[in-house]
This record gives structure tokens, C-alpha cells and sequence, in this order.
């Protein structure tokens, strides 16, 4: 329901827009395709991996790995999948449910959410780049022990 909410509130603006000006709504529709043209190859590959893992690992698997019951264990190694995965929000997000239905911890799942947008062991080359190394190493350090923090505090409320 809030998914067709969105897409008639999307197309209301674009309608609203096209009557305002229908040069500049072209125009931005034509950058927007373009945008989505160039980004689409990307995010299918990325689903079809997610889609494949989803379809080899079992359940069990999930649960003995990222269970509640997999402790600090498990929080290790949703914090290193989650540090060395490079997958957008709006991806991970229906990923960190499905994990979770498949059995996953809740606190397993918050630090996989909060690692894989905020630790970014792929990004650190060029992240090296633009900072030093030391900013690099203490920007994702800090984030890694938030992870936790955010995962434990959310296994307390939540779980």
C-alpha cells in the first residue's frame, strides 16, 4: 500500500511538473533514465548474487551463523560480512528481513546493517585517498565499535 502511495505521489509530481514546465520535466526525466540506464547493470548483478546466495544457503545455515543463539560469535561474523559487502540501502535493507525471517539474530542482523553502511573495508583504498590512512583506520574503528553499540542496544530493546 505505501509502495503505490509513492508511485502515485511520483507521478503526480511528474504530472504537476510537465504542466509547470514541459521542457524542464523532459529534460530531468531524460537525466533521471539516463542515471537509471547507467546504474541498472550494477544493481541487477547485485540482486542476482544476493538471489543466488539466498537460494544455496539454508536456513539452518543462517541460524547456526547469525542465530540469536550464535552470541558474539555471530555478531563477528555479521560485522566482517557486512564490513566487506558493498551493497546499497535500499537493497540491504529487504536482504537484513530476509535474513531475519530465515532465522538471523536480531542483534546478528543490526551490527550486518550498521557495518555494511558504515565500515567500508573495499572503500578504504580510496577512502586513503582523500583522507590519510589514519582518518581512514579511525573513521572505520569508530564505526565498527558503533556497530556493536547500535546492535547491543537494539538486542536490549528490541530483542
Amino acid at each position: 500500500m505505501d509502495v503505490l502511495f509513492f508511485y502515485v505521489l511520483a507521478a503526480a509530481g511528474v504530472v504537476w511538473s510537465y504542466a509547470k514546465d514541459r521542457q524542464k520535466t523532459k529534460q530531468s526525466l531524460k537525466k533521471a533514465w539516463k542515471a537509471f540506464d547507467n546504474i541498472l547493470p550494477a544493481f541487477a548483478l547485485i540482486l542476482l548474487l544476493i538471489g543466488a546466495t539466498m537460494a544455496v544457503i539454508s536456513p539452518a545455515t543462517v541460524n547456526q551463523l547469525l542465530g540469536a543463539n550464535s552470541g558474539a560469535t555471530g555478531m563477528v561474523v555479521a560485522a566482517a560480512i557486512g564490513s566487506i559487502t558493498l551493497i546499497p540501502g535500499f537493497i540491504a535493507f529487504p536482504l537484513a528481513k530476509a535474513v531475519l525471517d530465515m532465522g538471523a539474530g536480531i542483534m546478528q542482523v543490526a551490527v550486518f546493517i550498521s557495518t555494511l553502511m558504515m565500515v567500508g573495508v573495499v572503500t578504504a583504498p580510496m577512502e586513503t585517498q582523500f583522507f590519510s590512512r589514519k582518518t581512514m583506520l579511525l573513521r572505520n574503528g569508530m564505526s565498527l565499535l558503533f556497530s556493536f553499540l547500535v546492535a547491543f542496544v537494539l538486542g536490549k530493546v528490541v530483542g
